[in-house]
């Protein structure tokens, strides 16, 4: 794997964590509850920093950093607990209309990786960016904060609910 797709001690990225398929998940509001609780988590208990994050329904943008170790380890155990707790949710949720059709994709898409047994939820790769200048800094903190707007789900940043552009949002953000 390139240098440029990997984490390392001590630096700041910007990474963005998608379901196979660019499958539209997020749509639900417990299935993105599920997410805020285990990215608090892992900032509680795994030395995740966040610094900025947006959940779109079939991605998750993130800068972040680890305190502790590298992103990519934290990363990799957030995506194994949440996939099998939002297809657990899927398979529970009465009022999931698309249930069969999610599961199936998921199953299509686990055949064409031999690490799944069942299921694959995420895509294996998360491309991190190394955000080694304000200036890069800045702008993909804009990107996150603009995500919803440019896909029409709102018209102010702050007005997106599962963003840190949002003051009331879930999740607490360290500062830049």
């Amino acid at each position: 794997m390139s240098r440029a797709y990997k984490t390392y001690e001590g630096g700041l990225f910007f990474v963005t964590l998608t379901v196979v398929g660019w499958i539209d998940v997020f749509i639900r509001r417990e299935y993105c509850d599920c997410l805020i609780q285990n990215l608090k988590y892992c900032q509680e208990k795994k030395g995740l920093q966040l610094y900025a994050y947006c959940i779109m329904s079939s991605h998750v943008h993130l800068i972040a950093a680890a305190k502790i170790g590298t992103l990519s380890d934290i990363l990799r155990d957030f995506k194994s607990y949440t996939a099998k707790q939002l297809l657990q949710l899927i398979q529970d949720n009465p009022q999931e209309s698309r249930k069969e059709w999610l599961l199936y994709l998921f199953q299509h898409f686990a055949r064409k990786n031999n690490h799944n047994i069942e299921f694959q939820f995420w895509q294996h790769h998360n491309h991190p960016i190394d955000l080694s200048s304000n200036e890069l800094i800045e702008q993909k903190l804009s990107y996150i904060h603009q995500n919803p707007v440019n896909a029409g789900l709102v018209n102010e940043a702050q007005d997106y609910f599962y963003s840190s552009a949002n003051l009331l949002s879930p999740l607490k953000m360290l500062p830049l």
